[in-house]
């Protein structure tokens, strides 16, 4: 990978792992449920009017945008509006790796490896760890946010298979399928805040729009939308086109570490030693699990390895690694150049920030956090 991509894998780091203080922001003004519906309106009015439908059967879309867009931003906005650090939550939600493994082997048969299964192992304990430090905290009232976290990351990899099936049967249309995927969560999520947070706290929200803390909200939102989804996702999907996603996806890593140190900087929010150490173990399990190792061999001529020369096998795990899933944060900004059929190798290497690979990274891609 060039200089150039390299720092532009980096600078989508940041721009996803700043979204969490954008989201923090919105949540000081809006109402969590609301917010939810509004970010996904303001992607879905303009897609209706503007946007063919893809071809994918509705059942797929409507999976992708229940599970990524309704679940995961419902627990994980309620999360964040209930005290979740808003580093924290950079990091527990790359529960989505894990979860997503585990669903697929589950649902869609896929085979999981023994490489899969360890890095699963490790980063379930390191979200132990958090989890049972938090509980020990306040009488455990710190446990149910990061409880909240981990459901949004389920949900997250519950739009991950959706995302896959509907890039399965239309692999050419990543954006007209982010985009639609945008159509799903609105009136569902306006219903919910209608019924749960109320009318009157839906009106107190558009009041103070012009405070400092209704400007930081607004462009909280704006930052959502349209840096981190849009923005972002243009630049990791051409990373993606040019690049194996084995070689692009460990930059993902990068999100939770900018999340905590933009909240620590922005916020003034400190994530304990403890809590780090443990955040680390669950990084490590999910680029143990996104990553395989690559197999030489001798050359038949002579005695050494030749540095260049990989197995059929490293080649098929090339292809597959070049199909990963999805991002929590991107939107495709250019085609996949070739249909994809994601192995399980390659699920699990979408995490929180997502690393997402060309076609299917494109489609599950929206805005994180």
């Amino acid at each position: 990978m060039a200089t150039r991509d390299r720092l532009l894998a980096v600078l989508v780091a940041v721009l996803w792992g700043l979204n969490f203080t954008a989201i923090h922001l919105s949540l000081q003004q809006f109402p969590p449920f609301f917010l939810v519906a509004l970010r996904f309106a303001i992607l879905a009015v303009p897609t209706l009017l503007l946007v063919p439908r893809p071809s994918a059967p509705w059942r797929w879309i409507l999976l992708y945008g229940v599970g990524f867009g309704v679940l995961q931003f419902v627990f994980l906005y309620l999360a964040m509006a209930n005290g979740m650090p808003t580093g924290l939550a950079s990091l527990v939600l790359q529960s989505s790796a894990p979860f997503t493994v585990v669903l697929a082997a589950t649902f869609l048969r896929e085979r999981l490896t023994a490489r899969q299964g360890l890095g699963i192992l490790v980063a379930v304990a390191g979200l132990g760890g958090i989890a049972a430090h938090r509980a020990g905290l306040a009488g455990g009232a710190t446990l149910v946010p990061v409880l909240l976290t981990l459901a949004a990351g389920l949900g997250w990899a519950i739009g991950n298979l959706g995302s896959r099936k509907a890039m399965q049967a239309s692999p050419h249309e990543p954006i007209r399928l982010l985009l639609w995927m945008s159509v799903v969560p609105p009136l569902p999520m306006l219903a919910l805040s209608l019924a749960v947070e109320g009318p009157a706290q839906i009106s107190d929200a558009f009041t103070g729009l012009t405070s400092t803390r209704g400007l930081l909200a607004l462009v909280g939102l704006v930052y959502t939308v349209i840096v981190a989804t849009l923005g972002g996702g243009v630049l990791w999907t051409g990373l993606m086109g040019r690049h194996p996603s084995s070689t692009v996806a460990p930059f993902s890593m990068l999100v939770p570490v900018v999340g905590i140190g933009a909240s620590f900087l922005l916020l003034g929010e400190r994530t304990s030693v403890t809590e780090l150490a443990w955040g680390a173990l669950v990084l490590g399990g999910v680029l143990l699990g996104s990553t395989q190792a690559r197999r030489r061999r001798s050359v038949a001529t002579g005695t050494g390895t030749d540095p260049d020369a990989g197995t059929d096998a490293d080649a098929d795990a090339d292809a597959d690694q070049s199909a990963a899933t999805t991002s929590a944060v991107a939107i495709a900004a250019t085609p996949c150049p070739r249909p994809v059929s994601p192995s399980p190798s390659v699920v699990v290497a979408d995490t929180l920030t997502g690393a997402p690979a060309a076609a299917d990274s494109a489609a599950s891609a929206s805005a994180r956090r």
